[in-house]
């Protein structure tokens, strides 16, 4: 009822799902809407803000801005989209402060490691081929021209922003929706998600955090986090209970998280990680010593403001491991959470920061 008891004129909202494809992996939207909204607008707005991302951002394409910068000659200045200066320019900032544990010029190690475009999932390479990786990587190399909005190709530097560009894809979905009047939707990319809004019936958006992907779903309509970052590709988002185990039979106890005006990203190699010569290899790589992540925690989850920052402070955190990136979390005033594989099970911890995100 309205004021002075005449009917509220105002239709009813109601949850709608929304989805795709994008990025090797899919995407996730819940909106909410009229009961009868016609749905097609907002599909095709969101698939179309996801293909700008891999236009720009995605090395699997030849002819996207990232692939022509990556083959430009030494020497040029490359003018790059909006969208994609911005986001190198958060890459670089993060790289700055994790001490390069996150870093966009990674794209020669990923190669020589088996995971980008050419791979076949997971090789380890020669010493001749990491050694010419390394002399490639360096997020020191990159200079930006902001009133150009350039990159300079110091000569080849290989850029891979797998580990923000879902991220930002995210993100750039939600400042989508919000200019179109969607007063509340949860949009996920390949587990990356961020929330918004109240959903109709008042309630926050709800997601479950290191929910392994073969977890059982509980069809409450939220969304599970269950995907690694580094590679570009990972499977969907996972949901279910509390107490679930992973491939390995260790249990971990999952938490809920509120997203109201909230990201959260999880990273780790529970997801991704390869076999050779009997050694397990996590397809995280250690920008600083150009090798997979040693003992990479089954996963890292971070909730930040934006999707784009969460996403690249769990492949920084995941690669800087709970004892460095604890302290380094803490000081930052980081809401973290790593989920370490221990010989009783599992070994979880977390900053102040995330334990108040937790839902009541």
């Amino acid at each position: 009822m309205g004021p002075h008891g005449a009917v509220d004129a105002r239709p009813a909202l109601a949850v709608h799902a929304l989805g795709g494809a994008t990025m090797g992996t899919r995407w996730h939207a819940s909106v909410a809407a009229a009961p009868g909204a016609d749905l097609h607008p907002l599909h095709d707005g969101v698939q179309a803000c996801l293909d700008r991302v891999v236009a720009q951002m995605s090395p699997w394409e030849r002819d996207s801005d990232i692939s022509l910068y990556n083959r430009a000659p030494a020497g040029s200045w490359q003018a790059l989209p909006q969208q994609f200066f911005d986001v190198l320019r958060e890459a670089l900032a993060i790289a700055a402060a994790s001490g390069g544990a996150f870093d966009p010029t990674v794209g020669a190690l990923v190669e020589a490691w088996g995971f980008g475009p050419g791979g076949a999932g997971g090789r380890v390479p020669d010493a001749d081929t990491l050694a010419s990786a390394r002399e490639r990587s360096g997020w020191q190399r990159l200079v930006l021209h902001p009133p150009g909005q350039r990159l300079l190709q110091p000569g080849g530097v290989s850029l891979d922003l797998s580990g923000i560009a879902k991220g930002h894809g995210v993100d750039a979905v939600v400042d989508w929706l919000q200019a179109r009047g969607v007063p509340a939707a949860l949009v996920e990319v390949g587990g990356e998600l961020r929330g918004y809004g109240r959903k109709p019936d008042g309630s926050a958006w709800k997601v479950l955090a290191e929910a392994w992907p073969d977890a059982d779903g509980d069809g409450d309509g939220d969304t599970g986090t269950g995907t690694g970052t580094g590679t570009g590709t990972g499977p969907g988002p996972g949901s279910g209970d509390d107490g679930h185990r992973d491939d390995a039979g260790e249990a971990t106890t999952a938490c809920v998280i509120e997203l109201d005006d909230a990201a959260v990203a999880t990273s780790g190699d529970h997801w991704h990680r390869f076999e050779h010569g009997g050694r397990l290899y996590s397809h995280t790589i250690d920008p600083r010593s150009g090798a997979p992540v040693a003992h990479a925690p089954a996963a890292v989850t971070v909730v930040a403001d934006t999707a784009q920052a969460a996403d690249a402070w769990a492949t920084a955190l995941t690669v800087l491991g709970p004892d460095a990136g604890l302290a380094l979390a803490q000081a930052r005033g980081l809401a973290a959470r790593w989920v370490m594989r221990a010989a009783d099970g599992v070994r979880v911890q977390a900053t102040a920061a995330f334990q108040r995100r937790l839902a009541p």
